[in-house]
């Protein structure tokens, strides 16, 4: 697939958010100031919506729900962080910003079910 249109450049402030929908699939672009990215809409962490607690300050994307925090300019995980952010590839060309788009990028979370019966019950 080809370049997708997501948005014009000026409809998203430096050091914002914004959700937008194309090729069928809901993203969340990200001006940290010097460039896009274009991220699933949820914190990798507990699928938190990133337009609602995401915040950007000094090139880092934080989830203000439990801090976990992204370098945005070269992806680093920081202070906690434990998964890395997935993006699309972004390029802004003619005022426009552009995504690969080839497939709908998403986390796995472990299902309440998955996680240890015994984990609250050891002493």
């Amino acid at each position: 697939m080809g370049w997708t249109y997501l948005c014009d450049a000026a409809d998203v402030a430096p050091n914002s958010l914004k959700l937008v929908k194309a090729a069928g699939v809901q993203i969340v672009v990200a001006n940290y100031g010097s460039g896009f990215r274009a991220l699933p809409p949820i914190c990798p962490h507990m699928e938190e919506p990133l337009e609602e607690s995401g915040v950007i300050a000094n090139c880092v994307l934080t989830c203000t729900k439990h801090l976990w925090a992204w370098n945005l300019a070269s992806l680093e995980l920081l202070g906690e962080t434990e998964k890395p952010l997935k993006t699309y590839e972004t390029k802004e060309e003619g005022g426009k910003v552009l995504a690969q788009i080839d497939q709908e990028l998403t986390y796995d979370f472990e299902d309440e079910d998955d996680m240890d019966d015994d984990f609250f019950s050891k002493s």
